[in-house]
């Protein structure tokens, strides 16, 4: 086991991409140059050259449109948007043509692309580089939607998404990227996509959530435990296929779902669960999200918006036994 940072994993699981497979290469603006906001393609160029990580114009259209068409001639790209916020420039791209491609060919065609695009709050980076809109692309038929929550995840999940034959939408917390935790350098293999992963076992609520979350939902439960409270939490990992089997079996056990996320709670993904999960097993759900409004360029603001171990635990006690 080594132990790096979430930045460092993603590296290490797309330089063994590269090294395994000549067809996968990513483009952006300063990949090779600055390495990545956050060291992601750090020293990358260097090895594989600048025709497989290819520093783009600022024009996240030209970055997206480039990638779908090198995906449907045959290779496997990664698109770096360096924001989720910036990609809604190049939404057309990815949701009119990469998603719909497979459909719209009788499956002669597919989009094997990997579009990259950071997440979350990350200290005072203020309300356009700080969005989790997750859920617009859950809801786009044709998608996969993956959110990495440790270092190790941040790894195999990328493999997977690399290998994987539809358009993945990949969304990295930009929180974790300087968070470490240990990470197995001898196994190579890639984690399954839509395969969520039980952090810590309960018997009297599940709290499911991802990325960023996922810590401060083990922070929750450890306060929640001294109180006889016991909180199992699970980890989705991959929104689109999402884990329905684990969370349903988790449910039908605790009688009780919280579900929790960073993004806006007004139309985030945390509904489709609950909604999914009252209607099964009709048990009492409940979801806890962000405010629907700008996230503040303040630090003391940013701070109030964010949800916490305190908030969750709170929403846990209120719920009815």
């Amino acid at each position: 086991m080594s132990e790096m940072t979430y930045a460092q994993a993603a590296r290490l699981g797309l330089q063994e991409e590269m090294r395994r497979d000549p067809t996968v290469w990513a483009l952006g603006e300063d990949l090779g140059y600055e390495g990545g906001m956050a060291g992601q393609y750090s020293d990358l160029q260097a090895e594989f050259g600048a025709d497989r990580i290819v520093d783009t114009p600022i024009s996240e259209s030209t970055i997206m449109g480039a990638a779908v068409g090198a995906a449907l001639a045959g290779t496997r790209p990664i698109a770096e948007l360096r924001f989720s916020d910036f990609a809604m420039c190049a939404v057309d791209e990815l949701v009119n043509q990469a998603a719909k491609a497979r459909y719209m060919f009788g499956g002669q065609a597919r989009v094997p692309m990997v579009a990259r695009m950071p997440i979350g709050i990350r200290g005072g980076i203020a309300a356009q580089h700080s969005q989790s809109p997750e859920a617009w692309y859950t809801h786009v038929p044709g998608l996969v939607v993956v959110t990495p929550g440790t270092p190790a995840e941040n790894r195999g999940l990328l493999k997977a998404a690399i290998r994987c034959d539809d358009p993945v939408v990949y969304m990295e917390h930009k929180g974790l990227w300087g968070v470490t935790g240990e990470v197995d350098e001898n196994d190579p293999s890639e984690i399954p996509l839509g395969v969520a992963r039980t952090v810590r076992d309960g018997r009297d609520i599940t709290i499911v959530s991802w990325a960023a979350q996922v810590g401060v939902a083990a922070e929750a439960a450890e306060a929640l435990a001294s109180e006889g409270i016991s909180a199992e939490i699970i980890d989705l990992r991959t929104l689109w296929p999402w884990d329905r089997d684990t969370v349903m079996a988790s449910v039908a056990r605790t009688g009780r779902l919280l579900v929790v996320h960073e993004a806006v709670r007004v139309g985030g993904f945390g509904g489709e669960i609950a909604a999914e999960v009252a209607e099964e097993l009709g048990v009492p759900v409940a979801r806890l999200g962000g405010e629907r409004i700008p996230i503040p360029f303040s630090i003391p603001l940013e701070e109030a918006y964010k949800i916490k171990a305190d908030r969750i635990a709170a929403r846990v006690r209120e719920m009815p036994a």
